[in-house]
């Protein structure tokens, strides 16, 4: 199991990176400053780490230069605001390998340590293709299949069904759907969920996602 350090001060948002990943078959450590971030880092420990900019007791800057110059070569993927140019471009230079813009969703954090660790070397994680019933979900190809079909999924429906081929059988709330696909940041009067929810059963069959009336939706595989 791949080990993925997060660090990220915002509780919130730390939490959100931690299961996702958890529930994409990775193990994580969440380090709330910089120091403490750095001091994890430096154990080799870890494969791969998510370093946010904006850390208490050291910034994300300088948890970055230091690893580099004490020549610690794990994978950094740095988290910035979306609007700052500047610090997506001096955190690449600094040595970070990639970088998420916040607020993001999850899928595509997830999609980036999954490059980034191919790229490394390091084998995928255990799971790369989820199964219930005939529905089928390649994560690594990013393509899901109905009984042997292809079926096309936009980005947002591929998240969504990723979600709930993960969680099969389990009632999932619209709160819960909308973290992990839209991100930590969604808006909570959003109707996404329910306009996505009837995409994807047109796609897949009505009957596989079963509305639980005041709770939430679940699949039926």
């Amino acid at each position: 199991m791949r080990r993925i350090l997060i660090a990220e001060d915002e509780a919130r948002a730390a939490a959100f990176v931690e299961k996702g990943l958890q529930g994409a078959g990775y193990s994580a450590t969440v380090a709330e400053d910089g120091l403490a971030a750095y001091q994890f880092a430096r154990t080799g420990y870890y494969d791969l780490m998510i370093l946010d900019i904006g850390l208490p007791v050291r910034d994300g800057f300088t948890v970055l230069r230091q690893l580099r110059e004490a020549r610690v070569t794990l994978p950094i993927i740095i988290l910035t605001a979306r609007d700052s140019v500047g610090d997506t471009v001096a955190g690449l230079q600094g040595g970070a390998d990639d970088y998420v813009s916040k607020p993001f969703a999850f899928e595509e954090l997830l999609a980036r340590v999954r490059l980034r660790l191919r790229l490394r070397g390091e084998s995928a994680p255990e799971v790369t293709v989820l199964q219930a019933g005939d529905l089928t979900l390649d994560l690594l190809t990013r393509r899901m299949y109905v009984d042997g079909t292809a079926v096309e999924l936009s980005s947002r429906e591929f998240g969504m069904a990723e979600v709930f081929l993960r969680n099969p059988g389990r009632v999932l709330t619209r709160e819960q759907l909308l973290s992990a696909v839209w991100g930590f940041d969604f808006d909570p009067g959003s109707n996404l969920v329910a306009v996505y929810v009837k995409n994807l059963r047109r796609k897949i069959g009505h009957q596989r996602v079963e509305t639980i009336r005041g709770a939430g939706y679940r699949l039926n595989a």
